[in-house]
């Protein structure tokens, strides 16, 4: 429209809100790609933190055990059932 080219105020046109650091946006895009040191920790410190609290909660009520543990109370469970069945059909037969 008559050779100009349009601002955009707000949104995916890559344009800033005014001329003195402009909006969300464009903060957002300079602590994202600015690589200073101190934005960079904060970014791992968040994403540690939306990563560590789901696995805090996920994890807190659960006891943990070995694959040792696990295959000897299968054994036992597995034998308690054999020697139960062997047992009624003893009796039975």
């Amino acid at each position: 429209m008559n050779g100009e080219t349009k601002k955009t105020i707000n949104g995916s046109g890559g344009g800033s809100v005014s001329a003195n650091g402009g909006g969300f946006r464009s903060k957002l895009e300079y602590y994202l790609y600015s690589g200073d040191k101190k934005h960079v920790a904060a970014g791992i410190a968040i994403i540690g933190v939306v990563i560590g609290v789901p696995w805090y909660f996920m994890n807190r009520g659960t006891k943990h055990i070995s694959h040792q543990d696990y295959m000897e109370k299968a054994d036992r469970a597995r034998n308690e059932r054999l020697s139960a069945g062997s047992s009624s059909s003893r009796v039975k037969g």
